[in-house]
């Protein structure tokens, strides 16, 4: 099973939007939201939780593509979150997370027994390729013992 099919299995929020999981790897993410007039907001582009949850399950997916084989230890949790909206979205869009520590930095503090703490940056774009939103999630790997 895909990261992307796991996570559409696992998260109904991610259903209910019908995001669409594109691409899945350590070093990147990229998650679609299709235009869908019930998520809407009052203009007729994507409501701004939407993206949001776009953003956050963009940022989702590269975790555990980068930190699935830590999970017989740790657990992946999103500690906060902060998004810009830079422009008016509006039909279908894509979000694209990026790791901002390499993967071997985090799961070193973890062998030492820290917990980590670590930021996903991701960009939200319209078809045209404009920025239409800019996200940060930090994400934490819990110890499972």
């Amino acid at each position: 099973m895909s990261v992307g099919d796991m996570l559409a299995a696992t998260v109904p929020m991610a259903r209910t939007l019908n995001l669409q999981f594109l691409e899945t790897t350590p070093e990147r993410a990229v998650v679609a939201l299709p235009d869908q007039g019930d998520y809407h907001n009052h203009v007729g582009g994507p409501h701004a939780g939407a993206m949001f949850t776009l953003g956050e399950s963009a940022s989702g997916a590269i975790v555990l593509a980068a930190f699935g084989d830590q999970l017989s230890r740790a657990v992946p949790l999103a500690v906060r979150a902060e998004i810009a909206y830079r422009k008016l979205a509006m039909g279908p869009v894509t979000a694209t997370a990026t790791l901002g520590l390499p993967a071997a930095e985090v799961v070193a503090e973890l062998d030492a027994g820290r917990r980590p703490e670590f930021p996903v940056t991701v960009a939200i774009r319209r078809e045209d390729g404009a920025v239409t939103g800019e996200m940060t999630v930090v994400w934490t790997l819990r110890p499972s013992d």
